[in-house]
């Protein structure tokens, strides 16, 4: 992840934002401080897709079906 300064990113806006269309996460500072993140607009749903597949999976190993198929699930609550 690249960083910038405050001022570098004021002056260099444009191209900073043709690098983040192309798929580059800038991180903008200030006085050395992170404050700011530039990165792609579909990164952050991405992002949210990996956290749910990942509850998901932890949901499921933490509530084990112990021998009952996804198709006997689905079959019951069609009854």
């Amino acid at each position: 992840m690249r960083r910038v300064g405050s001022y570098e990113a004021k002056t260099h806006l444009p191209r900073l934002l043709k690098d983040v269309e192309a798929g580059e996460v800038i991180t903008i500072t200030k006085r050395g401080v992170p404050i700011a993140v530039l990165a792609p607009a579909h990164a952050e749903h991405l992002a949210a897709f990996r956290e749910t597949a990942m509850a998901i999976r932890a949901f499921r190993a933490a509530h084990p079906l112990r021998g009952v198929t996804i198709r006997d699930l689905i079959d019951d609550g069609r009854r």
